[in-house]
């Protein structure tokens, strides 16, 4: 008889769940241009997605002080609020895969490097909180790619390395799941090509949230999880 070979999934948030990339490039771009910085193209602006708000805004401008990344950070939320509900939209089939993922009986979690505040404005604005077990913020912990997030989240749940799954759009998430001792799934429809993500070798990848629960039913084993092929499909 075949079982789940995960007990917990984490998912990210922006890329992953939410299609929120070009909102988060337009309110970055909206900042640089109201405090008259340097420019940055929209590919550095992408890169850094995934990141806490204070790793990401110490990527993109290294030279600045600590103030003046402060500043950044304040303008950059205050352009972001301000978007409407066509700025940030799930997936197509994000909540239903949730919803499925949660009755088969899986944990299900958010670790993402958005703010406490914005990942509950979010949560609320969808209702994703009803599947969701436990979330992690990057203004509470560790910034990805360091593994804190998920530690604290399998903690949380009770979960263990060898049966927790992350699904995860950049480099930052797979990167963060490796070093907790868990494994990643590639969402390759987000911010970082899917070579790039292959780099930290994923159990596999999937071309839309839509297909998480098929890869996980076509992952049930009956045997130690171990036999999977890393970065299959």
């Amino acid at each position: 008889m075949s079982a789940r070979a995960f007990d917990l999934v984490v998912f990210d948030w922006d890329g992953t769940l939410m299609d929120s990339i070009g909102h988060i490039v337009r309110s970055v771009r909206a900042a640089i241009d109201t405090l008259g910085l340097p420019a940055r193209s929209d590919e550095a602006i992408r890169d850094i997605i995934g990141l806490g708000l204070e790793e990401a805004v110490a990527k993109l401008y290294p030279e600045a002080d600590r103030a003046l990344r402060r500043r950044i950070m304040d303008v950059y939320r205050e352009h972001y609020l301000n978007g409407g509900p066509e700025d940030e939209r799930l997936y197509p089939g994000a909540e239903a895969v949730l919803a499925e993922l949660h009755g088969r009986g899986y944990r299900l979690a958010v670790a993402t490097g958005k703010s406490r505040r914005g990942l509950e404005r979010a949560l609320a604005a969808t209702g994703l909180w009803r599947y969701l077990a436990a979330t992690r913020c990057a203004d509470e912990t560790r910034s990805k790619p360091h593994p804190q997030m998920v530690l604290e989240l399998m903690e949380a749940v009770g979960a263990v390395p060898a049966r927790t799954l992350v699904v995860g759009d950049t480099e930052y998430d797979l990167a963060m799941a490796r070093a907790a001792g868990a494994h990643g799934l590639a969402a390759a429809y987000g911010v970082h090509p899917l070579a790039r993500l292959l780099r930290h070798r994923p159990l596999g990848h999937v071309r839309a949230v839509i297909e998480v629960p098929d890869w996980l039913r076509r992952h049930e084993v009956a045997q130690p999880w171990g036999v999977l092929e890393e970065g299959g499909s």
